[in-house]
């Protein structure tokens, strides 16, 4: 047994915690991510729970599944194919569906060597990165749950394995944007939501990311743009580093614009 599944489990609740006495109109409203619904989140972080449960119990059906990403994608986009298998259904069925699903998928996870290879999109992973990548996944997502409704998020230390990915993604992001991997990893230094300080590569007072762990985690995930953070970068790499970060696998993604990704302040 190994960690990361239920921390995948405490941050899937956490954000069922939220939603869970949503209305249908409630739920289909937008947030600030591309249009999206909460609905949308919701039945976005399904299919790829449903996807990731897949590899790890019946490789036919995983690959099945992403035969039908393929073939869906062509002319049309990912979010057409999800709209497709989600097929109509209402958000307070989805929020159901998705809420029985992750904790036997958690369950499933718990119980096999974290080391075991597991298929996916390009190279296999380990089970223990492949339910890392579903937490990330939805604790990115339900930032802006949270942000469209006003609520203020209270973290806890599980975002470490969120962090710990945005570190080991400094070599991806640059390979993804075409940009030369600089040989001076930046020193990170964070302070976690316990209070606990976590501190990453070798000291460098010339080259350094300092702050928060979960304004951290919100630039490497792309919920925030840097310059909406208190996170105080030291030289050309790790600034530049943070203007790009992406943790996410996939083609590069651009940040959002300063001041477009919040907390909604609802009236009074």
């Amino acid at each position: 047994m190994f960690q990361q599944p239920q921390d995948f489990r405490d941050e899937s609740d956490a954000l069922y915690g939220l939603i869970k006495d949503l209305s249908e109109d409630e739920l289909r409203a937008p947030t600030q991510f591309k249009g999206w619904t909460i609905r949308d989140v919701i039945g976005h972080l399904h299919i790829w729970n449903e996807a990731a449960h897949k590899s790890l119990t019946d490789e036919a059906a995983f690959n099945a599944f992403y035969e039908r990403v393929g073939k869906a994608v062509i002319g049309g986009s990912l979010r057409d194919f999800e709209n497709a298998e989600l097929d109509g259904v209402s958000g307070t069925e989805l929020r159901d569906r998705w809420h029985g699903f992750y904790g036997p998928m958690a369950d499933a996870f718990l119980e096999v060597d974290p080391k075991q290879r597991v298929p996916w999109a390009g190279p296999s992973m380990s089970a223990r990165s492949s339910i890392t990548a579903r937490l990330m996944e939805t604790w990115a997502h339900g930032q802006e749950v949270y942000d469209s409704l006003g609520v203020e998020r209270v973290n806890a230390d599980r975002i470490r394995n969120i962090a710990v990915l945005g570190v080991n993604t400094f070599g991806w992001t640059h390979i993804t944007n075409k940009l030369p991997v600089p040989e001076n990893v930046p020193y990170v230094k964070l302070t976690a939501p316990s209070g606990e300080i976590w501190e990453f590569n070798d000291p460098d007072p010339d080259n350094r990311v300092e702050g928060s762990a979960e304004e951290f985690c919100q630039v490497v995930t792309q919920v925030r743009n840097v310059v909406d953070t208190s996170l105080k970068t030291t030289g050309d790499v790790a600034t530049k580093w943070m203007a790009i970060a992406q943790c996410f696998a996939g083609p590069p993604e651009t940040p959002p614009a300063p001041g477009s990704r919040h907390k909604v302040v609802k009236a009074a």
